[in-house]
């Protein structure tokens, strides 16, 4: 018993920050997200005979804690029958699973207990009804051109108009008020030495829109011990993580203003 402790603690710890990237981005919320984890940690020190014999495999923790999201976590999980087109949870959790974490469809179908054919045609149905329905204008805060034309490309890509890019906090702050975009993707460190997280949190103040923060340091956003992003994307990045991220926050931010007749 307790070498298999030891060696969930371990997987623990490389793990975890990513599992709560995951419930996060699935609950639309880092509160809830964070709860799943929490409730996910308990039901694996209590019984880590639940796991693998692998020392706590990475599948078998995101298995985990899809079993162990319950109550408030889950209710806010499985509202999502909604907005656009009732785009099933679990399809969103396969585009997640594979396009985000990076597991293979396989071990998606593993992780979602379905078999992996069904993973397969509901990764291709969700990617065109997402790619038809759910566009936007985005507006990019970035001081490097590189990485902020990259971003615009991948926006462009799937039929989003973009709302202009920022460098500074200032620029950031002024072009949210004029143009009100439908997601912001946000760098961190700015051009100005200022940080990314208070440039968003000034345009927040105004008005509500879903933001993506992409960062080469996802850990440091990612401790559960105080407030931080829902939605997080690490530096280098492929352009599916992009698009997968950006599909799911514009796809719940909509259905959160249409209410709960949207569910």
């Amino acid at each position: 018993m307790d070498a298999a402790r030891t060696a969930l603690s371990a997987r623990l710890a490389t793990e975890l920050p990513y599992l709560r990237r995951y419930a996060r981005a699935i609950a639309g919320s880092q509160v809830l997200g964070d709860q799943a984890v929490r409730e996910m940690l308990e039901a694996a020190v209590a019984n880590p005979h639940q796991l693998d014999g692998e020392g706590a495999s990475r599948l078998s923790l995101y298995r985990l804690l899809r079993a162990a999201r319950s109550g408030n976590s889950a209710a806010a999980i499985s509202h999502a029958e909604g907005a656009i087109g009732s785009l099933p949870v679990t399809a969103r959790e396969a585009l997640l699973l594979t396009m985000v974490e990076g597991f293979s469809t396989a071990e998606t179908a593993k992780i979602l207990d379905i078999p992996g054919a069904e993973v397969e045609r509901m990764i291709e149905a969700a990617r065109t009804q997402l790619e038809r329905e759910l566009r936007g204008a985005v507006m990019i805060i970035e001081d490097e051109s590189v990485i902020a034309m990259h971003l615009q490309k991948i926006a462009r890509s799937l039929g989003n108009t973009i709302a202009g890019v920022a460098r500074t906090h200032r620029e950031a702050v002024a072009l949210a008020h004029e143009t009100h975009p439908d997601l912001i993707l946000a760098d961190i460190s700015l051009a100005d030495g200022s940080s990314g997280i208070d440039a968003v949190k000034d345009i927040l103040d105004e008005f509500s829109v879903p933001v993506i923060f992409i960062t080469a340091f996802p850990q440091r956003l990612l401790t559960g011990e105080r407030p931080e992003p829902t939605y997080l994307i690490t530096k280098p990045f492929e352009p599916e993580t992009v698009t997968a991220t950006m599909w799911q926050a514009l796809l719940v931010h909509r259905e959160a203003r249409a209410g709960p007749q949207a569910a």
